[in-house]
């Protein structure tokens, strides 16, 4: 068993208290070791059974589910299981003990999960730090696990997650001060034999270029709020009021990149009457030709839209153009147009769908230079900010967005409510 999972995890894998709170970096092995640990113990300790939760149902697949698989296999067990993606579990062949999967949005369905066979007595939270609401954890904490539990079975939930930020719930009930039946563990990369040198020199440059990322992503500790460019925001969902549709718009920006820098995307509506946004899709990859730009924005659906790209690359627009992309409009720019469009946007209060993990990233380590300009002005580190950049260029089109009139438009049609009215209401 050591030589499959490795070290630095013993107290982690033998805690048996209520709460077993893990925070870690990236590539410290943390979701692994922990898809290794729940497998051990479903076939070790007869009758337990498991849920799985994220903040997002259909996050599962690519994520712990595939984590959980992997484990059965590195384990050389998974001729002991059944796995199936629809219902998405798994279930232990011998004794028909399972591993349930559900998401914190559906939270009916999340708190009537039950099982047939054993008891349901193990909980793992994966990336906890998407809940946002401490309340939403309650609630599952009352219902799963519940009941007696007849020794030797115990009660455990397993909670991982990256620490983007100090001010999250997360920090203050589990690791500010000893909480009760709680095991708490920090983990990051050092610790991860199974890197080679390659993976090693990727920290090693974000450690050189990024201290405040690598402060989190590689050593897993918490990211620090103070200096932050954004600091009004969350990780959350947003339901909008049928009513309130006409005060939502849609608006789209783009960063190019190619070898050291990704190509960054995102979507995003903005609410001008209660100054809200909410960031609700992207893409973020390296290496992308501008027909692979061109699919991607049509495979979301979102080739028709005005999109705001970076003025810098006018080839790589008429490019767009030219690939059905034809709504494509270079971004704004002049003298401070970075901390002006800053300074509009921190109007606004921020919230960003789980899925947009690298705008979470984005978001969390984006900071400003210690070091004032020329001017006198002290500008944001022009570093792992794409998704911010592109966020900041689409923004330029919200002071163009009039709710009144869209509001207008309504009452003197009818059947208004049939088109999207998160769309196509052209600036």
């Amino acid at each position: 068993m050591s030589e499959i999972v490795g070290g630095g995890y013993d107290d982690f894998w033998s805690s048996k208290k209520r709460y077993r709170v893990l925070k870690g970096g990236k590539a410290s092995k943390k979701s692994a070791t922990t898809a290794l640990n729940f497998i051990f113990r479903l076939m070790k300790e007869k009758e337990t059974n498991l849920l799985v939760v994220r903040q997002v149902m259909n996050t599962h697949r690519d994520s712990t589910y595939a984590q959980l698989k992997w484990a059965q296999e590195r384990l050389g067990v998974e001729h002991f299981w059944h796995n199936t993606v629809s219902p998405l579990e798994m279930v232990y062949k011998p004794t028909g003990q399972k591993i349930i999967f559900r998401g914190f949005d559906d939270v009916l369905k999340l708190a009537s999960t039950t099982v047939s066979k054993g008891y349901l007595n193990f909980v793992w939270i994966e990336e906890a730090f998407e809940i946002s609401n401490e309340a939403d954890f309650d609630k599952l904490d009352l219902s799963v696990p519940r009941g007696k539990i007849p020794p030797p079975l115990y009660k455990q939930t397993t909670i991982t997650f990256n620490p983007w930020s100090e001010g999250h719930w997360l920090k203050k009930r589990f690791f500010d001060t000893k909480a009760e039946n709680t095991d708490v563990f920090s983990t990051n990369y050092l610790i991860n034999e199974f890197l080679d040198d390659t993976d090693r020199l990727v920290f090693e440059r974000m450690k050189k270029t990024n201290r405040r990322k690598y402060e989190v992503a590689g050593l897993g500790n918490w990211g620090i709020s103070e200096g932050l460019v954004f600091e009004n925001w969350s990780v959350g969902k947003i339901e909008i009021p049928k009513n309130d549709l006409y005060k939502w718009k849609s608006f789209f920006g783009l960063d190019y990149g190619y070898t050291n820098d990704p190509t960054a995307f995102v979507a995003f509506m903005a609410n001008p009457v209660e100054k809200e946004i909410y960031i609700y899709k992207e893409f973020y990859q390296k290496r992308m030709l501008n027909c692979h730009i061109a699919e991607k924005i049509k495979e979301l659906g979102f080739s028709k839209e005005r999109i705001r790209a970076d003025c810098a690359e006018p080839k790589s627009n008429d490019d767009l153009r030219r690939l059905g992309i034809g709504r494509i409009t270079p971004s704004l720019k002049g003298r401070d147009s970075i901390l002006n469009g800053i300074a509009a946007i921190n109007e606004y209060k921020i919230t960003v769908h789980p899925d947009c993990t690298n705008m979470i990233r984005e978001l969390s380590s984006y900071v400003y230079d210690d070091k004032a300009g020329e001017n006198g002005l002290r500008y944001p580190k022009d570093c792992d900010n794409h998704l911010c950049d592109a966020l900041r260029y689409a923004f330029a089109d919200v002071k163009f967005f009039h709710p009144q009139a869209v509001q207008r438009e309504i009452s003197t049609q009818s059947g208004i409510y049939g088109k999207d009215l998160n769309k196509g209401w052209d600036a």
